[in-house]
């Protein structure tokens, strides 16, 4: 099929190389001409592992092309993805002046039977929208071409995403168009080895799915959350009791591991998005706000365990060089946006602490995001430097081993904030160390 996919984010980017991979001639477009210079020779832009190398495969056999020109990307493609931003207003809800935008465009250039597919992440209604919007600027030409709209709502997790979009655990497709809904089948068949993983329903419903399915997974990570501080207060391990409740097949073990919060592109906007849209419709959404409640407060816990520890200890903040492990919110990725690291070098500053940090891939968007308010180093050991102590925020996999004995001879104080559980609370104790985790008890607690 010829593809054209609007807009060259995390999403599309994904979306354009993958599908070229199975055969299809795919246009991405991008306005920005800086962005799709880079683009044209191999260059991501993002990171996602294996992302570089199946551009690359796909430009050199010609199936991958970027271009500014959406003008002749409308008019040569027959399925247009929009997958462009819809970032996060003041009040919770999502931004569409970009989709509307794209949807004028196709409306201007529009030249025969096109399917228009929402592939960003859209409030309910959205696709009536788009809709409406293209036909108005169909009817301003004085011409008359047909075209569906559906709604495909994409479930990547970064660091993971090629494997995601390539074997997907279901494929969402919302609309009422027999064509279209066909041609999106198709299109999606070399994913899909049975037919049960493709869910067709309604445009309305596909765009609430991908707004549950986040906000679902959020309210487990802001519940397994809420529950290691009540085993910290009662002594209790958060892990036992993860392992135990995992095990019952009607709570599954996924999105139960304790942490610093969630973050991330998805997570904070798609739960602002829907408790926005339940205002919209007269409805509180009363847990939802109490996940994003939860998660707030998570996100700075490890700041206050810092801050107790040292009041405790009669050692002061102000001067204090503190080392941090991990920038991005999660392993495998760059993305900066919504990490908890964020939050607590912020607090941490805000006392008068020296943040030296170090992250495997996240350095550049940290320092765009930091400045020079904080040190960065080049390697995990380096950080340590006279640290009176060091906090974990990311699980990349190369601290989960580390060099205890180098670690403790770099350091001031033996003193670690695990904020992933990375290590065992005993073994830590037994090699010197002051160790505090998430849902744990303590000795220092």
């Amino acid at each position: 099929m010829r593809i054209a996919v609007i807009g060259t984010g995390y999403v599309g980017l994904v979306a354009g190389a993958c599908f070229s991979d199975t055969g299809n001639q795919v246009t991405c477009v991008d306005i920005d001409e800086k962005k799709v210079a880079r683009l044209k020779k191999g260059d991501p832009i993002i990171y996602e592992p294996g992302l570089d190398s199946l551009m690359t495969r796909n430009i050199r056999e010609k199936r991958l092309m970027f271009t500014t020109d959406i003008k002749s990307a409308v008019k040569d493609n027959e399925v247009l993805f929009i997958a462009v931003g819809t970032p996060p207003e003041e009040d919770g809800s999502a931004d569409l002046s970009y989709v509307i935008q794209v949807a004028k465009d196709i409306g201007n250039n529009i030249n025969g039977y096109k399917v228009v597919v929402n592939k960003s992440t859209v409030p309910v209604g959205t696709a009536d929208l788009v809709r409406e919007t293209i036909s108005r600027e169909i009817q301003l030409r004085n011409v008359s071409f047909e075209f569906d709209v559906i709604s495909n709502p994409e479930f990547l997790k970064e660091g993971s995403a090629l494997d995601d979009f390539s074997k997907p655990d279901r494929v969402v497709l919302g609309g009422s168009s027999e064509k279209a809904l066909s041609i999106m089948s198709e299109l999606y068949a070399p994913y899909i080895r049975t037919n049960n993983r493709i869910h067709l329903m309604d445009n309305r419903s596909a765009e609430v799915t991908k707004y549950a399915a986040n906000a679902i997974l959020a309210t487990k990570i802001s519940f397994m959350n809420e529950m290691s501080g009540l085993c910290e207060k009662v002594g209790a391990d958060i892990d036992f009791v993860r392992t135990a409740i995992g095990a019952d097949s009607r709570i599954g073990n996924k999105f139960l591991f304790p942490g610093v919060g969630y973050g991330g592109s998805c997570f904070p906007k798609d739960v602002k998005a829907i408790v926005k849209t339940g205002k919209d419709n007269g409805l509180s959404m009363d847990l939802l706000n109490a996940v994003e409640e939860v998660n707030k407060k998570q996100k700075k816990i490890l700041a206050q365990k810092v801050i107790n520890y040292f009041a405790l200890k009669g050692i002061p903040l102000k001067g204090a060089r503190i080392a941090v492990w991990g920038l991005s919110f999660k392993p495998k990725t760059d993305d900066m946006r919504a990490a908890p690291s964020l939050d607590v070098i912020e607090v941490l500053l805000s006392k008068g602490c020296i943040i030296d940090a170090f992250d495997p891939v996240a350095m550049d968007n940290a320092k765009r995001i930091l400045g020079n308010r904080i040190g960065y180093h080049d390697n995990a050991y380096d950080v340590l430097k006279n640290a009176e102590a060091l906090i974990i925020h990311t699980e990349w996999n190369e601290f989960r081993t580390p060099d205890f004995d180098r670690v403790a001879s770099l350091m001031k104080r033996k003193v670690i904030f695990d904020g992933r559980n990375l290590y065992e609370s005993n073994k830590m104790k037994e090699k010197g160390f002051v160790y505090f985790s998430i849902g744990r008890p303590s000795d220092e607690q």
